[in-house]
This record gives C-alpha cells, sequence and structure tokens, in this order.
C-alpha cells in the first residue's frame, strides 16, 4: 500500500503484536517469491487487481478474525485490536463499521462461517489476524473476489484480492536476547512456544532470541516448552511454571497469554514480554516487551480501498518501518544493557546487522549459512526448521 511507509514514518501511538498462528498443509516450496518476502500463488503471482473503486468513508466496513477475545489483556488478539482501535480513530470510522469475529482458527468451518457473517454484514475488507486462518481465507477470497482479504502472518496471497501482511519481529527479539542473556544469573532461560520447529515463524523467532542471548552470555543457554497451540491458556501456564520449577530466571514467550510473564513475578524472577508492553501487568519482572505496532498497516490498508488504490501487494516491514520494535528497558536491567542495547538498535537500522548472518551453529552440530552471508527474508519466514546451538527443547 502506497502510503504505509508514511503512515509509519509519521509515528505509532498503538504498540502491537505476533502473531498467533496455526499449521497448513499447503507448502512455501509451492509458491513463487516476489521481492523477499511476497510469496504468491505460481498461478498468480502478479497479477494485480486493476478494478478497484474507491467508495465513502462512511459506507465501508471492516471485518476482523481473532483467536480469542480482546478484552483478555495483553496477549496476541489485543494487540491486533488496539492496531484496529488505532486505524479506526485514524480514520474517523464509528463503531458499527467495525465487525469483531472471535474463531478458533483450527476450526476451518467455524473459520468459513465467522467470514460468510462478515461479508453478510456487507464488510469490504476482513483482516484474518492469525497463521491457521491462512488456508480458508485465500478459499474465502476466490468465493468473493469483490472482497478484499488480509492475512497476518504465513505465506499465500493471490496479488488481487487476498494479500499478507507481517514483519521482522526477529529484530527486536534479538535485541530481547541481548536483554536477556545480560540479565540471567542462572544461565537457565526459559522460552515459553506456541509451535515446535514445523513453524518458522516461531522457530525463527527462538534462534533470533538465542543468538542474542550467546552474543553477550555464550554460557547461558534456552530452554524452550512447546505448548502445541497458538492460544491454550492452561497449557501456556503450565509450561512456564515447568520452566521456572527446572530455575530459570529470565522468561520469555511466543504465546498468546501473559503466563509467562505473571509467573516469573509470582517467582520473583525476570521476563520478556511479548505483543504488547506487558510492564502494567508485571512492572517488577519485565525487563523489556517486543512489541508490534499494527495501527499504521491497518490505516493504510482500509485507507486504499477506501480510495480504490488497493493493489493486492504483500506487507513486511521491520525496525526501521517501525512496525516492530522493543520497550524502554526497566530501571532494573544489569548495569551496561542499556548500551548494548543501542548500540545493536543502530546496527539493525543502519543495516550493518541482519541477526542472522554468517555462520549459523545449530544445536544439533549443522552449519547454516556461511561467512559474508546472511539468511534472506523468505528463509527467515518460512525456511527455519532448526534451533541455534544455545537451544534445549525441555520435554
Amino acid at each position: 500500500m502506497r502510503r504505509i511507509i508514511e503512515f509509519l514514518a509519521a509515528g505509532m501511538l498503538i504498540a502491537c503484536s505476533l502473531a498467533g498462528c496455526g499449521e497448513s498443509s499447503a507448502k512455501p516450496d509451492d509458491y513463487v517469491t516476489n521481492d523477499g518476502y511476497e510469496l504468491e500463488p505460481a498461478d498468480k503471482a502478479q497479477t494485480k487487481k486493476d478494478t478497484a473503486k474507491s467508495m465513502s468513508k462512511e459506507e465501508l466496513k471492516v471485518g476482523v478474525l481473532y483467536i480469542s477475545d480482546p478484552a483478555e489483556g495483553s496477549g496476541y488478539s489485543y494487540t491486533h485490536d488496539l492496531g484496529i482501535l488505532g486505524m479506526q480513530s485514524n480514520l474517523g470510522l464509528s463503531d458499527d463499521q467495525i465487525k469483531r469475529k472471535i474463531v478458533d482458527d483450527a476450526d476451518t468451518e467455524g473459520t468459513k462461517a465467522a467470514i460468510e457473517e462478515c461479508i453478510s454484514e456487507e464488510c469490504n475488507i476482513i483482516f484474518a489476524t492469525s497463521w491457521g486462518y491462512m488456508e480458508t481465507t485465500a478459499e474465502m477470497a476466490e468465493k468473493y473476489p469483490d472482497v478484499y482479504f488480509s492475512h497476518c502472518t504465513g505465506y499465500m496471497s493471490n496479488g488481487t484480492n487476498f494479500n499478507n501482511y507481517f514483519g521482522r519481529i526477529y529484530q527486536p527479539r534479538y535485541l530481547s536476547g541481548i536483554v536477556a542473556g545480560m540479565n540471567t544469573a542462572s544461565n537457565k532461560i526459559g522460552y515459553v512456544a506456541a509451535m515446535d520447529t514445523s513453524n518458522s515463524e516461531v522457530t525463527g523467532g527462538i534462534d533470533a532470541f538465542a543468538i542474542g542471548v550467546a552474543s553477550v552470555n555464550p554460557d547461558a543457554k534456552i530452554y524452550v516448552a512447546v505448548t502445541n497451540s497458538w492460544y491454550d491458556p492452561q497449557k501456556e501456564k503450565e509450561a512456564a511454571k515447568t520452566l521456572l520449577d527446572m530455575g530459570c530466571d529470565v522468561m520469555a514467550q511466543h504465546c498468546d497469554t501473559p503466563y509467562p510473564m505473571t509467573l516469573a513475578q509470582e517467582y520473583g524472577v525476570y521476563g520478556i514480554g511479548y505483543n504488547s508492553d506487558m510492564s502494567k501487568e508485571v512492572p517488577k519482572a519485565c525487563l523489556c516487551s517486543v512489541t508490534w505496532n499494527w495501527s499504521a498497516y491497518y490505516t493504510a490498508a482500509v485507507e486504499s480501498v477506501i480510495e480504490g488504490t488497493w493493489d493486492g501487494s504483500n506487507y513486511y516491514g521491520g525496525m526501521k518501518e517501525g512496525l516492530v520494535g522493543i520497550t524502554e528497558l526497566a530501571a532494573f536491567c544489569a548495569v551496561g544493557t542499556q548500551e548494548k542495547v543501542s548500540e545493536e538498535t543502530e546496527a539493525i537500522l543502519n543495516g550493518s546487522s541482519n541477526v542472522f548472518d554468517g555462520e549459523l551453529k545449530t544445536n544439533t552440530g549443522e552449519v547454516i549459512g556461511g561467512m559474508g552471508t546472511t539468511l534472506d527474508d523468505a528463509t527467515i519466514t518460512g525456511g527455519i526448521d532448526w534451533y541455534y546451538e544455545n537451544v534445549i527443547v525441555f520435554e
């Protein structure tokens, strides 16, 4: 969308997140790559919608699919809803122009029904915020070519009425790993993960975090507990407790509830928040949070529908664009933490660090990449099925 960078540069007031997701039977190899991360079906790549028509702002309706109730707190859906609220405020839309649907992304029929509800309510654009909605959204986009569909995470799009949006969350993940590595005393760092190595989004985030830890503390290990669910409060709580009971004194997460953080505070140890700033829930534990800011993307996407400039292109932003970031560090962080984070932030912003640079050793002894190389975005988002050398999967 032509105004995404403009809105991001203007500064976003609402911090948001990652990515809840789900599994897919389709494979990235079935899709062609367009400019790095922009992956489109091979038989539809570059087929742009050239019949877009403008509409009045007042007649527009926006549908949003969430995997959990945004009102539950600081998790994934809450963060996306902050972005939707920001878009609504930016464009001056009324509450009845936003149609929210809560549906399990593993429920194919439920997802279809939720999309059908949005369409019956005359939604012009529907945002599907979780990975597991991907294939169903693709199917519904074919069925309803006059409705715009925008899917978060995953890799599918058709270049016309169905696009994909996501970001370089691995950049602030890496920075948060530096924070964790410099603030652990036990050298045991816990990480509650929604999915195993079959999902590159989660695994790539863990690896970026682990690379950050290793850069400042080569003795530390990251212990990963996998829930195999994008949203399961009980499993997330149990996984966090397991890691804390084994002596982890910093907790990180890629899951949808704040339980790893709230339990960390109960145990008197530290945490790295995710999705939005979790210091409001756990001020005594939160070293920092890895955050998303979805409002600018949602604003630009919806405005493109109003103006008739939607072109079906995918979007993939990072720290430079302001889509992802890391919050201000807690005052109780170890001496020198802020200086190191600031140094590495500048390296990411000026392009001298791409996080996944050079030879990367896995925890099974393999070597990924090579001297003078860096992994491209398509590989990071769809091709990481290995853990970095300091990662231990706790079972």
